[in-house]
């Protein structure tokens, strides 16, 4: 069947056309309407199914979509399946927050996921006899960390840990959720990254997961400012829509 056979669908209510081939994908609806407002040119609504918000527009004359994922592997995963497989995106960049593992990058820090780890079962249904590692698409990440440098960003590379629930919330409790995986080298936790590189893997597409230390687990101190704080992070994914 045509992909385009498929849309809209019971999550997203735009054409087939709709959606540019590089997609934004924050978490948070809210984020992605901000930055529509903020960032883009020439910006249209393409979906609110759900309240989940998604706008196509231009940055530097360039064709840019932006759109909500929810949270969680889940809901990233059917979002950004969607995308990839129905809408025709060639590239999702994950914009979000994490909680930093390393006392060593500072709040505020970019946080570029080479890989993910996770607790999640979502690799089950590849079939595949042991443990999968997605990992994010070279190109991106080699153009995200020159843009970093070139800007003076901070910012630190490495795996981070996706999550099916917040430390705070595990039953083990908080540091038996989080501290084995840093002592394994993780950067830090978010709960969408891998269940993203898994799609991306799977249907032969680009994806780079950008992620914003927001909160030190070792401290419990968090950044403050709001949007605004994200700014490196949107400017940095921006730099990349006519890459590769």
């Amino acid at each position: 069947m045509n992909s385009t056979d498929k849309t809209p669908t019971p999550h997203n209510s735009a054409k087939s056309t709709d959606f540019s081939e590089t997609v934004l994908l924050p978490g948070d609806p809210m984020r992605a309407k901000y930055i529509a407002e903020n960032f883009l040119q020439n910006v249209r609504e393409v979906t609110k199914v759900r309240g989940m918000l998604g706008f196509t527009g231009q940055y530097n004359g360039n064709p840019v979509s932006v759109m909500g994922s929810g949270m969680g592997g889940p809901s990233a995963g059917i979002y950004s399946y969607e995308l990839f497989a129905f809408y025709g995106v060639k590239r999702i960049i994950r914009i979000g927050t994490a909680g930093g593992y390393k006392p060593e990058i500072p709040l505020g820090a970019l946080i570029f996921a080479m890989t993910a780890c996770t607790d999640s079962n979502y690799a089950y249904q590849y079939g595949l006899p042991g443990t999968f590692s997605p990992c994010a698409d070279f190109q991106l990440l080699k153009a995200a960390v020159e843009f970093a440098e070139s800007n003076s960003v901070p910012y630190a590379a490495g795996s981070i840990f996706s999550s099916d629930m917040f430390s705070e919330y595990n039953a083990l409790g908080a540091e038996k959720a989080w501290k084995p995986w840093a002592e394994m080298g993780c950067l830090a936790q978010d709960m969408e990254t891998y269940a993203l590189y898994c799609n991306a893997s799977y249907l032969k597409k680009k994806a780079l997961s950008i992620v914003t230390n927001v909160a030190d687990c070792n401290t419990g101190k968090c950044l403050s400012g709001g949007m605004e704080s994200l700014t490196p992070m949107i400017k940095t994914a921006l730099s990349l829509i006519s890459k590769n």
